[in-house]
This record gives structure tokens, sequence and C-alpha cells, in this order.
């Protein structure tokens, strides 16, 4: 994919890292692929934590999706 689009990701992550960082966690951009679906891994406490699944959904997709039109929605791997 567009290496542009990849640095918006990474930008809206960078934006979103500080509030997993306060949790112990962390998430890294996988892959970006040909259907607009951002893979992403969990990791640290975020990887094993319960509201993960909220915390990716309602928060990391929802801002991809706002800055990043392209982004049709969050994979976790």
């Amino acid at each position: 994919m567009s290496a542009e689009i990849l640095s918006q990701i990474e930008d809206v992550l960078d934006q979103i890292r500080p509030a997993l960082h306060a949790d112990g966690g962390d998430v890294e951009l996988v892959e970006f692929d040909e259907e607009g679906f951002v893979h992403l891994s969990m990791m640290g406490s975020c990887g094993g934590c319960p509201m993960s699944t909220a915390t990716l959904t309602l928060g990391i997709e929802a801002e991809l999706r706002r800055a990043v039109p392209e982004v049709e929605g969050v994979i976790t791997v």
C-alpha cells in the first residue's frame, strides 16, 4: 500500500500510544491490506487485557477511520 497511508496510520497510532503506555501496553502496525484493513498486534498488558477489544474498536479503530478515510476497519493479530 501507499507509504503515505502507512505514515498516516503510524501518526494516529503515535497519538494513541501514550494512553496505552500509561497502562503498560502498546500497539504495533503489522499490515495495511488491499481491502483497507489495518492489522494490529496488541502488546504488553494490552495483549491479554479483556478490555483490549473495546480499546481496539471504540478507540483505535474509530480514530483511524476518522483520520484516514482509506481505513475500513481493524483486525487484531
